[in-house]
């Protein structure tokens, strides 16, 4: 009879037996087992197997997953995945969207040959995995989000439907892919990766690190940051040469006086309460004082109102009618930071609109008329950073936008994909000068 019992129940290890061992389980003294989550299941099959102890594993039930694909990795892919083939089969991979990341994905479901659970932070990704694994592999696709609950050996998954499933079909996959896994970090989410069993992780993302600290926790849950490869690294290759321009602009007489007024008002309030804004915990602080401090609100509101001011300023959208007017025969995408700046540009240059507001449908055909060239131009808030099968463009606008590296690198990725002319990418920013948003710009590169 073996020494201990491995077994899974409900997002978690059950460890029957060896108790004398110094496993890394919270004992139950009265049931003489041990638990541990689910995520601690590979390292406890290797802390035993460091100790010779004789063992029976029932916690997988991944079937076997005999699939192959037509895909021939290019270097940098097969470098990327042998990375994290070295490691163990876990870890994280930062590539730069447009590089193949799904491509990395569905090779290492072929090479693994195991139940595979992909996730996913939106429907539109939940569709694309799903048509890329159905046109690839001859098995049968599950699917949990999007109106749909079935589980087959190989599933495609949104972070919402698999926190909710997870301790159910925690035992069921042998290999879990973490699309955009810097998602992984919020406090929700985490519990994907402690609930599932899955020995084999795999995170992919454009953008590892998280300011917030977070990444910390996704190396503990999916593995390290094994390789990354950057845009510059593949443009003029496999993605487009690119350029960055940085285009100032100027606040009216009016503009200038408002801004100041509400900067003024929030500058003041800091100076008396030792708050410096370098941090986010500063401005969670100042968020908390706004509950029942009418002084922190009142400085809380100017500085929202100093930010609609730079952001939606009028030179801005005169500057984008002459990038507009200079990119006639482009594809362009014009970033914002707020829907209403977009809703007043779509008005203004009669632009197609897409927000979080803009129903699926309407985006979907809105998308497709980009993409076959029926719209050449397009004019977003957020919505297309990330998540979303985007047509090729070339030209990048970004009026405004968060200090976030991430978003940054989201946006560019939008028009590296490479043309058949083999021309090269642009992307402006668009600041208005002396204001915050140039500490903005430059915290974001």
């Amino acid at each position: 009879m073996a020494d201990v019992t491995l077994s899974f129940e409900d997002g978690t290890i059950r460890v029957a037996g060896g108790t004398d061992l110094d496993l890394p389980v919270d004992r139950d003294p009265r049931s003489k087992t041990g638990r541990a989550p689910a995520v601690r299941y590979a390292a406890l099959v290797a802390a035993l197997d460091d100790r010779d102890v004789d063992y029976d594993d029932r916690v997988l039930a991944a079937p076997a997953l005999d699939v192959s694909s037509a895909y021939e990795l290019r270097e940098y892919q097969r470098t990327a995945l042998g990375a994290w083939r070295a490691n163990d089969d876990q870890g994280c991979l930062e590539l730069p969207t447009g590089s193949g990341k799904t491509v990395i994905g569905i090779e290492a479901i072929e090479e693994l040959g195991t139940g595979a659970l992909v996730v996913v932070p939106t429907i539109d990704l939940l569709e694309q995995w799903r048509r890329e694994l159905e046109t690839e592999f001859a098995v049968p696709i599950g699917q949990l989000g999007g109106g749909e609950q079935r589980v087959e050996a190989l599933t495609v998954a949104t972070y919402d439907s698999a926190y909710l499933r997870a301790e159910d079909i925690g035992d069921r996959f042998g290999l879990v892919v973490f699309d955009e896994v810097h998602h992984l970090g919020g406090a929700g989410y985490r519990d994907i990766a402690r609930l599932l069993a899955a020995p084999a992780r795999l995170g992919l993302t454009a953008t590892f690190e998280r300011p917030d600290g977070a990444h910390e926790v996704i190396e503990e849950l999916c593995g390290p940051l094994v390789h990354r490869i950057t845009p510059d690294e593949l443009a003029g290759d496999h993605l487009a040469a690119y350029d960055i321009k940085r285009l100032d602009v100027a606040l009216s007489d009016e503009e200038r006086a408002e801004y100041d007024e509400h900067r003024e008002t929030f500058t003041n309030y800091l100076a008396q309460s030792n708050l410096d804004m370098r941090s986010g915990s500063d401005y969670r602080k100042l968020v908390m004082r706004s509950g029942n401090d009418p002084a922190a609100r009142e400085a809380l509101l100017a500085n929202q109102r100093a930010r609609e001011v730079m952001m939606n300023a009028d030179a801005k959208v005169a500057t984008l009618a002459d990038l507009l007017d200079r990119h006639r025969e482009d594809r362009i995408i014009v970033f914002t930071a707020h829907n209403d700046l977009v809703y007043r540009l779509s008005e203004r240059f009669l632009l197609p609109a897409i927000t979080h507001q803009t129903g699926a449908n309407e985006r979907r055909e809105i998308l497709e008329k980009f993409r076959n060239g029926s719209y050449s131009r397009v004019v977003t808030a957020n919505v297309l950073d990330e998540g979303v099968d985007v047509p090729d463009a070339n030209v990048a606008i970004v009026l405004s936008g968060s200090g976030s590296e991430r978003e940054f690198t989201q946006r560019l990725g939008r028009v590296l994909r490479p043309t058949e002319d083999g021309g090269r990418a642009l992307l402006y920013e668009v600041v208005t000068e002396a204001t915050a948003e140039e500490r903005v710009a430059e915290r974001r590169h």
